[in-house]
């Protein structure tokens, strides 16, 4: 059985989520990834995660989501758009959710192409940062402070991974440790359903 933590209520607001949302299992597949620009851990900026669809949509961002770029943001946005996504979840306080993302970060190199980030759900900044750094994560990771995500995304534990294909489209989501042959699995997956769809990774 997959290991899983569970995210407190408290920490990610669960009881917000919309009877037509996603449910404790994530983004459905076939359906769109939700938009977002959120500020990078190690970056500068701060402030809320931007989910808004189009322009002046009060607390959600004046901006859509998709038009919000520059240095210090992660925009999933521009990620599908290069190529198929891999975005995944994690709390600062669960040592089983970083231990999934140093599976990632480790299976990243043999995928080219494929665009991996992670975002963190409340919590500490100066927490994340430091653990950032410590495992030396080479993809972008995000920091949400209020949890936002959790609620369009469907999280309730973590670690929990969504995979799309180019354009955002995803295919599906897991939860709990994988460990690297079954991440494996999926990642390759994800790439058999980007080629059919005309993607094409690069060549190194």
């Amino acid at each position: 059985m997959a290991l899983v933590v569970v995210l407190a209520i408290a920490s990610i607001t669960l009881n917000t989520l919309r009877s037509d949302g996603p449910g404790s299992t994530g983004v459905r597949g076939g359906t769109q990834m939700p938009p977002f620009a959120a500020p990078l851990a190690l970056g500068r900026v701060s402030g809320d995660v931007n989910v808004a669809r189009r322009k002046d949509q009060g607390a959600a961002g004046r901006r859509p989501a998709c038009e919000v770029r520059g240095p210090g943001i992660l925009n999933i946005c521009a990620l599908w758009r290069r190529g198929p996504v891999v975005l995944a979840f994690l709390a600062t306080r669960g040592a089983r959710c970083t231990a999934e993302i140093d599976t990632l970060d480790r299976a990243r190199a043999e995928h080219p192409g494929v665009q991996f980030a992670a975002v963190s759900i409340k919590g500490s900044r100066d927490a994340l940062r430091a653990l950032v750094r410590r495992h030396r994560w080479g993809f972008p990771v995000a920091y949400d402070h209020d949890g936002i995500l959790a609620n369009l995304y469907g999280v309730a534990v973590c670690p929990q991974v969504t995979y799309a294909l180019p354009g955002g489209r995803v295919t599906t989501t897991t939860i709990g440790e994988l460990g690297r042959a079954g991440l494996e699995r999926q990642l390759a997956a994800l790439e058999r359903a980007a080629r059919a769809a005309g993607w094409r990774p690069p060549t190194v």
